[in-house]
């Protein structure tokens, strides 16, 4: 009896489980022969496969566009004769003219379209960025005013076509401006393929003009050096075969005060226009990565993070000592160095206020850093294509002066390490390395965090209370004021120390990285004029050298001033 049980029983287990074992499989085949499924994935798919041809597409009419304009311009500095600046400027008119033809359409035409802009990345061009962009414009076009002058002065001596390719550029300038100031957040949804191939154009021009700043800066430099070695030779009696032969130098401005005035703003705002074209390609090419992109409700409804010093003290004081001692060695560096003989002790001094600067920079993103992997926070993993711009210009951005660096660092070591400015020069270098790459962790690893957002309410509470308590009385004057420094007491007590120390950190190096950027970009060049690199290398090799990794050593600083000011607002 019980085998019969038993053998009921086991025909009946096999039964419980067959139907389980089967019916989702055959319902999983069911909805993959679908109809509905095999139409939808492949919308989805022919989706993809158009967005990245139409990127592919507008990558190659960008490449076309600057191998290009490199011909052109390696052809003018290596045979000036048959390639002329001149038509150098025709080319780039046209580019601009080009560009300025597609940014009217698209705001005209484009962006005015019916679900055109359905969404706008909050990411994107944040205010320090957009501040920035009007400011290099601007100074930019002063830039032009200042050479459209300079030419009208010395027309006897220069081409008509000198003063009408600064007159389209103050157009392309500020157009260009005004257009990423209200557009740089769109994420357009109409005419995919014609709103990328036009700002891979517009893309390009940037980098054209950005390449001819720097070739026009490096020609003006090497007059203005190869005059002082004139100069120097001559005290010494040396013979006259270095002369540079080039018109430029007998295109001599006269004693006049409008012509020194022209002369010394245009030397003055040059390194802000190469600033500027940087700019404009970081933010034309998030629109470019933003064009048909669909943003999330949860991730566009993100909290919008305000700048505040509540909660940092130490920061901003070593901070700003940190500026005030850089600004009174800059200008005695420029007092003295502007000579026609720097002395040694410039540059010993120059090169000290680096080697105490830096070691604290690099300890303070390690320190940074540290806190960091201490945090048990989680990783933001949202898509952002802003953010991925950000790692890329940083790393880039610091390869010009960690370039620099490893070229001195041979030099030295090739010929006299133990000199007193030899090694100075050699601290220098090792420890920039060191601070950029220091830097960089910091910053990356700070911009892939999740802010803080629990002490958000708390704040607006006290900040609505305070709103609402009126004093009128003088007496109680005294206690509103104390009530106030209570308040931000308060509130720097009530944060946890891994916040104090990561604002505190980031403040400081923020305050640190405006005076590194201010100094090279007002004219403080130590590594070309203290002459060690240069009789090492050669004057061409190394003014090449100088000239592709100084103006990418100054967006360096002022791109990691942004990355900094987001890591601090949100811890």
């Amino acid at each position: 009896m019980l085998a019969n049980k038993a053998s009921r029983q086991k025909p009946c287990h096999h039964c419980t489980h067959r139907p389980a074992s089967v019916a989702p499989d055959h319902s999983t085949i069911h909805y993959e022969k679908s109809w509905l499924y095999r139409h939808c994935s492949s919308l989805v798919q022919g989706d993809r496969q158009s967005q990245k041809a139409g990127q592919l597409f507008s990558g190659l009419l960008a490449m076309n566009v600057v191998f290009l304009g490199s011909a052109f311009l390696s052809s003018m500095i290596f045979n000036h004769v048959a390639i002329t600046l001149a038509d150098v400027w025709i080319l780039l008119s046209i580019l601009k003219v080009l560009c300025l033809c597609w940014v009217v359409y698209y705001v005209l035409g484009t962006s005015r379209q019916p679900h055109a802009v359905l969404h706008r990345d909050a990411h994107a061009g944040p205010i320090w960025l957009r501040g920035s962009l009007l400011l290099f414009g601007a100074f930019s076009v002063l830039l032009n005013v200042f050479e459209i002058g300079y030419s009208v002065i010395h027309i006897q001596c220069k081409s008509q076509v000198q003063i009408v390719f600064p007159c389209i550029e103050i157009l392309f300038v500020g157009t260009q401006a005004l257009f990423l100031w209200h557009h740089c957040k769109d994420c357009i949804q109409v005419q995919h393929n014609l709103t990328r191939c036009g700002l891979m154009l517009t893309i390009a021009t940037n980098l054209l003009l950005w390449l001819l700043a720097v070739t026009n800066d490096s020609i003006h430099e090497e007059i203005e050096s190869q005059l002082r070695d004139v100069e120097q030779r001559l005290a010494g009696k040396s013979p006259l075969s270095h002369i540079p032969r080039n018109e430029t130098i007998l295109c001599t401005c006269p004693n006049t005060t409008a012509c020194k005035v022209f002369q010394k703003g245009y030397i003055l705002l040059y390194p802000f226009n190469t600033e500027f074209y940087l700019v404009c390609c970081s933010m034309l090419y998030v629109m470019w990565k933003n064009v048909g992109r669909r943003i999330s409700h949860h991730h566009a409804s993100h909290i919008k993070h305000k700048f505040k010093l509540q909660g940092v003290v130490f920061g901003p004081l070593l901070g700003a000592a940190a500026v005030m001692i850089g600004i009174c060695v800059f200008m005695m560096y420029q007092i003295q160095a502007t000579g026609s003989a720097p002395n040694r002790e410039v540059f010993v001094m120059y090169y000290s206020y680096y080697i105490v600067l830096l070691p604290l920079m690099s300890a303070a993103a390690v320190i940074g850093t540290i806190i960091h992997a201490l945090e048990k926070k989680d990783l933001d993993t949202v898509k952002n294509p802003t953010r991925s711009l950000d790692v890329i210009l940083l790393m880039g951005a610091a390869l010009g002066q960690i370039g620099m660096s490893y070229f001195s660092i041979v030099a030295i070591v090739a010929t006299n390490p133990r000199d007193l400015l030899n090694s100075l020069i050699l601290s220098y270098s090792v420890l920039l390395i060191f601070q950029h790459i220091t830097q960089n962790v910091f910053i990356i690893d700070g911009l892939h965090r999740q802010p803080f957002a629990e002490a958000e309410e708390s704040k607006e509470e006290w900040n609505h209370e305070a709103h609402n308590q009126r004093r009128v009385s003088v007496l109680e004057l005294g206690q509103e004021i104390r009530r106030v420094s209570l308040s931000y007491i308060h509130t720097y007590s009530h944060l946890s120390w891994k916040r104090k120390a990561l604002r505190e950190i980031s403040f400081f190096l923020v305050l640190c990285n405006i005076i590194l950027w201010i100094m090279p970009t007002f004219g403080a060049h130590p590594v070309f004029e203290n002459g060690l690199e240069k009789s090492f290398y050669g004057y061409s090799t190394w003014f090449a050298i100088v000239n592709f990794g100084l103006p990418l050593g100054v967006f360096y600083r002022m791109h990691s001033v942004g990355g900094l000011l987001e890591v601090y607002v949100t811890a």
